[in-house]
């Protein structure tokens, strides 16, 4: 696969799902680094990310959303952000080198810190933390980079400035959350993110995690309405909203439902569908077959 470009201007990407979910699964406790393993149990994330790729994933997604400097140093990791991205991006490459068409996304996550003027970080502060982690995955051989789950427009423009720094030629994708009340945690619509982030060169802007499928839904339609020729819009939303169950929080939306969602997505006009939290190759199955239809 030549050009992203080219290819979502003829056809709709499947995205993969939920890391966090799978890591749990086999045996990654709360309070652990998801991205420590991908030096000391690669295999786990090679497993989960064959899983996805297996069910129809053509693009699939590093286990490095916390590998920035401040939130590696939350398990004394600080010094290890270079090598623990690098060895997410091989480990996704070896799995994408087995099918055919599939790309890897580098997953860059937000810092954790707060912008100014709420916070102490500023663009070029940020820039230089991002920076620090897009080398790692860069050097791994991704072949774009995911600045996602974000809800603050000068914190992407840090990431993406930081892309464009270390790796100019390779593809930016950017989403941000839209948690509250149709808006970021910090106040942003999802039409003023496409026109802000088109702004800084982004071709491939839009919604992940949130609050479930019929938000998703409002959220896309309003971002497809507004974009640029020559960008595209990704939608990747939880499986439903989480209920608790017992001491674990389960996410209820189906398989099923995800297929339905897929199908008025790809309808609407967005032009890669996946999903977040809650979600398991089952669902990317399922978003897969809807699309190939």
């Amino acid at each position: 696969m030549s050009n992203i470009y080219e290819t979502l201007a003829e056809s709709t990407l499947v995205s993969d799902g939920a890391m966090g979910t799978m890591l749990q699964e086999r045996g990654l406790t709360d309070g652990g680094s998801p991205e420590l393993w991908n030096v000391e149990n690669p295999k786990a994330i090679e497993s989960v990310l064959e899983e996805y790729a297996a069910s129809g994933a053509r693009l699939i997604t590093t286990n490095t959303f916390g590998g920035t400097r401040g939130r590696l140093a939350m398990h004394g990791l600080e010094d290890r952000v270079y090598e623990l991205n690098k060895a997410g991006a091989e480990i996704a490459k070896r799995v994408a080198s087995r099918h055919p068409g599939t790309l890897v996304m580098g997953d860059v996550g937000p810092t954790g810190d707060l912008m100014e003027p709420m916070g102490i970080l500023t663009i070029d502060s940020a820039k230089e933390i991002f920076a620090e982690q897009i080398r790692g995955l860069v050097d791994g051989g991704v072949d774009a980079l995911l600045i996602e789950t974000m809800s603050d427009l000068a914190e992407v423009e840090a990431a993406v400035n930081a892309a464009h720094e270390v790796a100019p030629n390779l593809p930016v994708i950017a989403t941000m959350s839209f948690d509250t009340n149709l808006r970021t945690m910090m106040g942003v619509k999802p039409a003023q993110a496409v026109e802000r982030l088109s702004g800084l060169g982004v071709r491939i802007i839009g919604a992940n995690c949130g609050r479930g499928m019929d938000e998703m839904r409002i959220i896309a339609r309003e971002m497809v309405e507004v974009r640029p020729d020559g960008v595209f819009i990704i939608a990747q939303s939880n499986a439903g909203l989480p209920t608790l169950v017992g001491d674990t929080f389960v996410y209820q939306g189906s398989p099923g439902e995800m297929a339905q969602f897929a199908r008025e997505m790809q309808a609407l006009g967005v032009n890669v569908i996946g999903s977040c939290c809650g979600s398991t190759p089952a669902h990317t199955l399922a978003i897969a077959e809807e699309i190939k239809k």
